[in-house]
């Protein structure tokens, strides 16, 4: 297991600030789900951590600056998976898949029979099994979704992060996935990372939530504390009703006007 702490992380891209001040600390084998409107910084956030961004602060994985890595060491750290890779269409669900390996393949090397049984125990996992024969650009954008997972998990790295996980994904595939990312942390120990545009889910699978909002922290704690309806009215501009669920979790329900209210009045 692996701890995560960011202190004072700043990205200025084209000469706009787009994170501020930010930090985060994410206990060894918790969830952390960074939640904002569009726009706020999830994305950018999530690159800093990465350290695929060039960024101001600090980034410490079990105290060891992520910016000081080779590029190898940190992918076997660090597992990144964004929103929206560009895949090679010509190129096969597995061998796509098979590239998380290259950080533990030598140099001029090959893939051997372990790297091979890796992805295909993730691919079996991820309901990909019979799509790895396939060609990326013939894969619908659920399926494409899942490969970009597939390529993550097959790192085999103590720190995932996951920007939109669950996006083009249909409702079943959406619980397929967080669910196998959440035994996977279980299992074997996994600090996770991710961003969330649905804030229900969010609080049903993180122990922990950031809100971003203007590329600031605007809260941070358990979900119960930062999925209030008074920060989501705030921030998002979303009148909701928060429910508590089994375990405390909470659950975010949208609220629409009263059909027995009176229509305005005209001018």
């Amino acid at each position: 297991m692996s701890r995560i702490l960011a202190r004072d992380l700043e990205v200025v891209l084209d000469g706009r600030t787009v994170l501020a001040g930010v930090g985060l600390v994410v206990s060894r084998g918790d969830w952390l789900a960074v939640i904002g409107a569009n726009g706020a910084g999830k994305s950018t956030l999530l690159k800093a951590l990465a350290g695929v961004l060039p960024c101001s602060g600090e980034v410490l994985v079990d105290d060891v600056p992520v910016r000081r890595l080779k590029p190898r060491e940190r992918a076997r750290l660090i597992a990144y998976a964004p929103q929206s890779p560009a895949l090679p269409a010509d190129m096969t669900v597995f061998d796509y898949a098979l590239l998380g390996r290259t950080p533990y393949i030598p140099y001029l090397g090959r893939e051997g029979r372990a790297d091979r049984e890796v992805t295909a125990s993730v691919l079996e996992r991820l309901d990909l099994e019979p799509f790895a024969s396939r060609r990326l650009g013939r894969l619908s954008g659920g399926e494409r979704q899942r490969v970009v997972l597939a390529r993550a998990l097959v790192q085999q790295a103590p720190v995932l992060l996951l920007d939109e996980p669950t996006t083009a994904l249909d409702l079943g595939h959406q619980q397929q996935v967080l669910e196998l990312v959440d035994r996977l942390r279980l299992a074997d120990g996994l600090t996770v990372v991710t961003t969330l545009h649905d804030l229900s889910v969010a609080g049903q699978y993180a122990d922990t939530m950031t809100l971003v909002s203007r590329g600031r922290v605007a809260a941070s704690g358990a979900p119960a504390d930062v999925l209030t309806e008074k920060l989501i009215d705030e921030h998002f501009g979303a009148r909701v009703r928060i429910e508590t669920g089994p375990g405390g979790r909470p659950g975010v329900h949208l609220e629409r006007p009263d059909d027995t209210e009176p229509p305005a009045s005209g001018p």
